[in-house]
């Protein structure tokens, strides 16, 4: 038999596994019905081949050698068909759907379709080749399982620009255009003046129109520097990342509402803004940049997480269990899109309910991919105190226990000193260090029924040891059944409220546990009823808190024996007397007693993190791969792995949350992927020239498109990734070239070559985007507010009902007139005069806006009560600064417009508009024109 044959031969006994149409049927089959798997060795030639071939080819015609039948191997038994579903699980035969059908066990498949079934003995065979590995002729390494020939998925090339003896190459980049446009029989465009170079760089990498005294500087600038220096200047400056954050923000589908019905704000969400603008200011290396926004927590930037809950998020919890798992696959779903697409620009969302269709990616990939992700939950989170806070605080509190050791002197012999009570916001109990791998809390007395806490936080000298996203395991005595607010995953996955907390099921009383994942050195131990402070009930107020490195060794290090009894709302503030000693020492206590007070204060002000909209974290509980993405049909359990084609994190299936995150972090960011720095370049591509060099930018994969210069592109990953991950430096290398800088006007030869301009013959034109629009009316006008960051303003009146309703803003002041993109991010809801423009709501990824014209967009900028505002102020500022005669007037509007001074006829028809409709109505018409709104 020939290896084409025998694979036939196996094709034809499992097409029907394959198929994936029907296997939901065999989930009720009962593995103790089938026969035994056999023990001895099995050989596939001798063993397996010759049930093969006596009971499988006569469901095909043995006389149709040629038919086109799919070719089988190993990894396609595996893999399973286009339902996801394999047709073996290796090494587990008992839940291989291939023996269960030829059993017999499912009632709706016979397998084989024809003839008697197999005997006891050759399911026992086929049992045993399962469990013993599968192996047959042609089974392919590891090294070769899942390799594709798609130009994507190959490592990043470094290849040499091409040599061309032309004036027009002044950079690497101009080599690689000059090639195509020559293949095409092309020329390139000659450079653009400066005035158009000037507002281009401005508009494209600022977002502003440049004023008229840079725009005179650098006309008049002779120095052979004179464009480079220009270029740093722009961007050093903070605009820069104002600018080029919004590009971002739409591509993560960052929005400052949850969406779905009630729309409700996210009044922390901004930070994560802020966060981008600043990490694109300072030039933050993009593989940082990745790493921070997948597990920021673990890499000293917390605030990057809320990249992973910047997506939409349906607050609107039901009684059906099946709603809300629903809900959560939905949620998990939207995230790995987002994370995949915007770092690696693969759809891998297209596997949730079956293996991709165009591309290698399994559904057992996308549920690896979402047992990374299992743990992220939408929320706030409390910022942890930054490294070098801490260690100020530390230092401020060993003097505030030194102070108070120097001051136990002057409290009189009689005075009883207890620390306050038990309070139901927050409680701190302090203790010598000690080493302990095991810490129990035991609620002796509460004010009322069964206890709760709504988190129970254990410190070492810097952090939170406790946590379960760092692999801390929670035990307890019990747990108050039926309600999903209160679990005992919630005592340390660092989210504080009632709504995220443990209640024991013992009244009065019970013991919760956490057990480190190695011996910590700790010395204070912090618990709340609520800390939101709307609960008070079930507050435990007698309590023993132990130690312990070995289980069940307990020794015991705090209590509530100490305190004042529950609800005395004396402070625990030591009396201190100076009347009964000499002067000297009263002074010196009198200073002491001040130098505490301060240092109090200060350790108080230091502590003082903010909360942000950044996710919080718990250790999941295991993945399933979900039949046709049903939450119902539960398969295998998959562990946290990357896509199988582009490699493994080589994850244990139980790994501590924020470690799954760390390692696809590290996945993603490795120069060895071959995806990630080939996308941000053609991103970056995209944003200069208005399509990338890949114009499908979220989709690399078969369904998308081929670069249309794909050797650029790998100079260009391999530039990014040479030069520190640099995205500045990407820039430069564009700007400084000339096909950056050519003029973009068309050329009617051209035009018919290459009327998309996707060979770069000239620059692309374009219309800018309604933040850009808004931003450079703000400017013109005199009235842009130029404060960065910060919580944003609304660009609407807002209805504060349970259902947020969003109604168009109709007066506005300088808070107003900001840059747009500290406007609140309303999902579902466009703002009335720049939304018409292609705004994104933030409800899902826009990797490219869409470019329309409506009449909407007219009339919007024609009629709206903002643009008749501005054009009255933008007449107050011309006739302020112009003041001389209607000729001055017209020549500044134009070049703070425009850029550039009038034509004559311009100048003429500019005065006689003004003279008969006033100076207001022709700025209005100025602040309408094509030109203001056009990247030239």
């Amino acid at each position: 038999m020939t290896r084409r044959q025998m694979s036939r031969s196996i094709f034809l006994f499992v097409v029907t596994v394959l198929a994936g149409s029907f296997v939901a049927a065999a989930d009720n089959a009962s593995a103790d019905a089938l026969p035994a798997a056999v023990t001895r060795v099995v050989d596939f030639e001798r063993d397996v081949r010759p049930i093969l071939e006596s009971r499988c080819a006569e469901c095909h015609s043995k006389d149709d050698p040629t038919a086109d039948i799919q070719i089988l191997s190993r990894r396609s038994l595996l893999r399973g068909g286009e339902s996801g579903e394999p047709a073996i699980v290796l090494s587990r035969s008992a839940d291989s759907f291939l023996i269960k059908v030829v059993a017999g066990l499912d009632p709706d498949v016979r397998m084989p379709p024809k003839g008697p079934r197999l005997s006891s003995e050759q399911i026992a065979i086929l049992r045993g080749w399962i469990d013993q590995g599968l192996k047959m002729p042609g089974s392919e390494t590891p090294a070769d399982a899942g390799k594709t020939g798609h130009w994507s998925f190959q490592p990043v090339g470094n290849p040499e620009p091409p040599r061309m003896d032309d004036r027009f190459v002044a950079s690497p980049i101009d080599s690689f255009v000059l090639k195509k446009l020559k293949e095409q029989e092309l020329v390139p465009s000659p450079r653009a003046d400066r005035r158009s170079l000037i507002r281009r760089l401005f508009l494209v990498m600022l977002g502003l129109p440049p004023t008229s005294a840079q725009v005179a500087a650098f006309v008049s600038d002779g120095s052979p520097d004179a464009w480079k220096n220009l270029i740093d200047n722009v961007l050093d400056s903070p605009q820069y990342g104002e600018r080029w954050a919004r590009h971002w923000l739409d591509l993560i589908r960052f929005g400052e509402t949850h969406g779905f019905e009630t729309n409700r704000e996210r009044p922390n969400a901004w930070y994560f803004r802020d966060w981008v603008i600043e990490s694109l200011n300072s030039d933050k290396p993009y593989d940082e940049f990745v790493r921070q926004q997948i597990a920021g927590d673990a890499f000293g930037e917390p605030i990057g997480t809320g990249f992973l809950v910047a997506g939409p998020h349906d607050i609107v919890k039901g009684q059906d269990p099946n709603l809300t798992l629903m809900q959560r696959q939905d949620e998990l779903s939207d995230l790995i899109n987002a994370t995949t697409t915007a770092f690696l620009g693969m759809t891998i969302g297209c596997a949730r309910c079956h293996n991709h269709k165009f591309d290698p990616i399994t559904q057992r990939d996308f549920y690896a991919v979402q047992a990374v992700f299992a743990g992220v939950e939408h929320g706030d989170r409390r910022l942890p105190v930054p490294e070098d806070r801490q260690e100020q605080i530390a230092a401020i509190r060993l003097r505030i226990e030194n102070l108070r050791q120097q001051l136990r002197g002057f409290i009189p012999p009689s005075s009883n000193e207890f620390r306050e009570a038990v309070s139901a916001k927050h409680n701190v109990d302090r203790f010598a260090p000690v080493k302990a791998r095991f810490v129990r809390f035991t609620i002796l007395r509460t004010n009322s029924s069964q206890p709760c806490i709504d988190e129970l936080e254990i410190f070492s000298d810097k952090e939170n040891v406790a946590l379960a996203s760092s692999g801390a395991v929670a035990t307890c005595s019990s747990s108050l059944p039926g309600y999903p607010i209160h679990k005992l995953e919630h005592v340390n996955d660092g989210v504080y409220g009632n709504s995220r907390s443990w209640i024991s099921n013992e009244a009065g009383g019970g013991w919760v546990q956490i057990e480190f994942p190695d011996v910590q050195t700790i010395r204070r131990l912090e618990w709340a009823r609520d800390r939101e402070s709307r609960f008070s009930d079930r507050l435990a107020i007698e309590y023993r808190i132990d130690t312990a490195i070995n289980a069940g060794e307990w020794t015991s290090v705090a209590s509530s024996d100490d305190r004042r009894p529950f609800g005395d709302s004396k402070k625990s503030v030591p009396v201190y007397r100076f009347d009964n000693v000499t002067e000297e020492l009263a002074t010196q206590g009198r200073q002491w007693l001040a130098q505490l007070d301060a240092a109090e204060q200060e350790a108080e002000r230091l502590a003082v993190v903010p909360t942000v909209y950044a996710g919080t974290f718990r250790q999941p509980g295991p993945t399933h791969r979900l039949y046709r993405g049903d939450h119902n049909a539960k398969r295998e359990i998959v562990g946290p792995d990357a896509i199988q084609m582009l490699g493994s994190l080589k994850l244990d299936g139980n790994a501590p949350e924020q470690q799954r995150r760390v390692a696809f972090a590290e996945w993603i960011a490795d120069s060895s992927n071959p995806l990630t720095a080939r996308v941000i370049v053609n991103r970056l591509w995209q944003f200069h020239f208005g399509t990338g060099i890949v114009d499908t930018p979220s989709d690399f994969g078969a369904n998308g498109t081929t670069p249309s210069h794909p050797e650029l592109l790998d100079w260009l990953a391999r530039d990014l990734m040479t030069n520190g991950w640099s995205l500045k430096h990407v820039h430069r290398q564009i700007l400084m070239s000339n096909t950056w800088q050519q003029d973009s006007r068309p050329i009617a030869d051209s035009m018919k070559v290459d009327g998309a301009t996707r060979l770069l013959w000239r620059f692309p034109p374009r219309r800018i985007e309604a933040e850009v629009i808004r931003d450079s009316m703000l400017a013109v006008s005199g009235q842009l507010n130029s404060r960065m960051g910060g919580p944003g303003f609304s660009g609407f009146e807002v209805e504060m009902e349970n259902v947020r309703h969003f109604h168009p803003k109709v007066s506005f002041g300088p808070e107003d007139f900001r840059r747009m993109i500290y406007m609140t991010k309303v999902r579902q809801e466009q703002e009335s005069v720049f939304g018409s423009f292609d705004c994104p709501d933030a409800s899902q990824v826009t990797p490219e806006r869409s470019r329309s014209t409506t009449p909407l967009q007219a009339l919007n900028l024609l009629n709206s009560s903002f643009v008749i505002e501005q054009s009255e102020f933008l007449a107050a500022r011309l006739t302020t600064e112009a003041p001389q005669t209607t000729g001055d007037k017209v020549h500044l509007a134009f070049e703070l417009c425009f850029s550039r001074e009038p034509t004559s006829d311009e100048l003429s028809d500019s005065v006689t508009f003004i003279e008969q409709s006033g100076l207001m109505q022709f700025c209005r018409a100025m602040l309408n024109a094509n030109e203001l709104v056009f990247i030239p």
